[in-house]
């Protein structure tokens, strides 16, 4: 991508974004006060993930698990449900109710607007991963990580947790190669009724 690509691509984010703020506030208040009252914990999780060319930072999302999720993880890895350095379980039994219900929609990473304003992210691209994920890349998998990551991307309406590992990155690789304003656009449009279809989504 172009410094142009990317100047235009960063003010496409911002002015999406302003004007999504405020309905976004409303929602995101509703979700914070419907977790605290349906379990223990924090309202927003923070987690480190690997953004554009490798360079660490903090994404956040609703809390949709239980407290102590993480230390719980290799109990439940056996249910991993997608092929390759990613992790994915239909049936968690860590999620809370909630969490199914906002996973579903995919309402759990509203908070990553704060991520996008702080331009950490962008509205569409790769999905930042983890780092032991990035650890276990092949050669070829590392280009997810030469854009900036995103809210929502070319994956996210195109089946989502149904794709297995290999394709989710030949699509995010179609992105990079081939990314446009227009395509972004387009992305952004499918990602509403795509969401709402909870099709993929765990």
């Amino acid at each position: 991508m172009s410094g142009l690509g990317r100047l235009e691509k960063r003010v496409m984010d911002l002015v999406v974004v302003m004007l999504l703020f405020v309905p976004a506030s409303v929602l995101m208040a509703i979700i914070a006060a419907a977790i605290k009252l349906d379990s223990r914990g924090p309202v927003i999780y923070s987690a480190e993930r690997i953004g554009r060319g490798g360079k660490p930072f903090m994404m956040f999302k609703f809390r949709s698990m239980v407290v102590g999720a993480e230390e719980q993880k290799d109990a439940v890895r056996h249910l991993n449900e997608v092929e390759g350095p990613i992790f994915k379980v239909r049936d968690d039994p860590r999620v809370t109710r909630v969490g199914h219900f906002i996973r579903r929609l995919s309402l759990d990473e509203l908070p990553q607007l704060f991520n996008i304003l702080n331009g950490d992210m962008s509205l569409v691209g790769p999905r930042p991963p983890l780092a032991e994920e990035v650890a276990d890349y092949l050669p070829w998998q590392m280009k997810r990580l030469s854009v900036i990551g995103g809210l929502t991307g070319l994956w996210q309406v195109s089946g989502r947790s149904d794709l297995d590992f290999d394709e989710l990155c030949e699509l995010d690789i179609y992105y990079i190669d081939n990314w446009s304003l227009a395509m972004d656009f387009r992305i952004l449009l499918k990602t509403i009724p795509a969401a709402l279809s909870a099709r993929g989504a765990y």
